[in-house]
């Protein structure tokens, strides 16, 4: 039986996806966090670490963690870029608390640093984890990054690494690449329906209406 594990780090979250002894471990969070991070691993069998986006606090501690569990990392090509440095996807911020974000964000982007990895899989809209064990498909949800992705487990279940937000409040992404694309994606992932969303910052809550306006869902 699929199972999400919520590892709580901070003001962020990485997540298990566990179904029987096999196991998918998605984002890494930041290095004070590693140990944290691994040992809430070692009780599984873990096949994959998946990133949902390129952006430092969801990929530091990547190649430790994949070096310490002997996984593969995957991601979406569409933010390898951002692996070198994450400013080369320039980010924007449309209210108050989206701006302090980002400026809290830019400053970590420029001080912290990103230990190399290369990704081995690459992953696009419609891939599946069922070789690794786990009833997931991949979701393409740009905006927030180019390459960022969502993971629909089971269709109950959908982690949506910076999609989505629920730091302050249940919303779309407080920061973003590309506006529009963001809008499109957060629209697509209303339609997909009942879900248990978790998000990269904040605590899960179920699928809604996340563009107001938006009357097909």
């Amino acid at each position: 039986m699929e199972k999400i594990e919520r590892i709580s780090c901070g003001n962020g979250n990485c997540y298990i996806i566990s179904d029987g002894e096999n196991a998918v471990l998605v984002d890494t969070y930041r290095k004070e966090y590693k140990e944290k991070v691994l040992n809430a691993c070692k009780p599984y069998k873990m096949r994959l670490l998946v990133l949902t986006h390129g952006h430092m606090d969801h990929v530091q501690n990547a190649a430790f963690l994949s070096k310490e569990l002997h996984i593969p990392i995957a991601m979406c090509r569409e933010d390898a870029d951002l692996i070198q440095d994450n400013m080369l996807q320039p980010l924007e911020a449309q209210s108050i608390m989206g701006k302090i974000v980002l400026s809290v964000s830019v400053k970590s982007f420029q001080k912290d640093v990103i230990p190399p990895f290369s990704p081995d899989i690459w992953l696009s809209e419609g891939d599946t984890l069922h070789d690794y064990g786990i009833p997931a498909k991949i979701i393409a949800v740009p905006g927030h990054t180019n390459g960022s992705i969502a993971i629909d487990v089971a269709e109950k279940y959908l982690i949506v690494g910076d999609a989505l937000m629920n730091m302050f409040y249940p919303s779309v992404s407080l920061l973003y690449h590309d506006k529009e694309v963001m809008l499109k994606s957060a629209e697509k992932i209303s339609k997909l329906g009942k879900r248990t969303i978790y998000f990269g910052h904040g605590k899960p809550l179920s699928n809604r209406i996340w563009v107001k306006g938006d009357k097909d869902k």
